[in-house]
């Protein structure tokens, strides 16, 4: 029978729903840079001052309007509510665990270490420049990788002129690093 005929009751309790699963692997520190975690606070901040107090008063109103059962503004803003709590608890837990390392502090500049702007030349001579993060920063798209990534795994380390082996699921390719930096973004 589909959902929508099925009437709900609005004194059953609701589900509660299990957290975003942590990808972090089992005993791995959660680092994570200065700005990567002002990020996440600043997201916290706008769920728990802005986005919840909004969905709150949408839900609170349409409330007022009597039948539940067939209310979108009711059923859509609690479904919302518990989307912004889980990930307000996700952040909680992520910022209570997180080691913040400022890549600024960096003492060994000549190797490749968490925080650090690699640019490398591939076999056919493309260039790509990376930078090495924490997990909750991650965004490929802007060049950034988590600092368990295989390409940042084969990196660590590795200095100036040194090839490395890139291990992926097409075969294994020799990437050479031709550049190292830290700085503050």
């Amino acid at each position: 029978m589909s959902k929508a005929f099925t009437k709900e009751d609005d004194n059953a309790p609701e589900i509660e729903e299990p957290d975003e699963p942590s990808p972090l692997p089992a005993g791995v520190k959660n680092y994570i840079t200065p700005q990567g975690f002002a990020t996440l606070r600043d997201e916290l901040k706008q769920l728990r001052r802005v986005e919840r107090p909004k969905v709150v008063e949408v839900v609170s109103w349409a409330a007022g309007n009597g039948d539940r059962s067939e209310n979108g503004d009711y059923l859509y803003g609690k479904k919302r509510l518990r989307e912004i709590d889980r990930r307000m608890r996700f952040i909680l837990k992520r910022l209570e665990v997180a080691e913040v390392v400022d890549p600024a502090n960096q003492k060994n500049r000549d190797q490749v270490f968490f925080g650090a702007s690699v640019t490398y030349v591939e076999k056919d001579d493309s260039e790509h420049t990376i930078r090495i993060v924490g997990i909750d920063e991650a965004a490929l798209d802007l060049g950034k990788v988590s600092w368990i990534s295989p390409i940042a795994r084969a990196l660590m380390k590795a200095q100036e002129g040194d090839v490395v082996e890139l291990r992926t699921p097409g075969g294994t390719r020799a990437i050479e690093v031709i550049g190292i930096t830290y700085s503050d973004v």
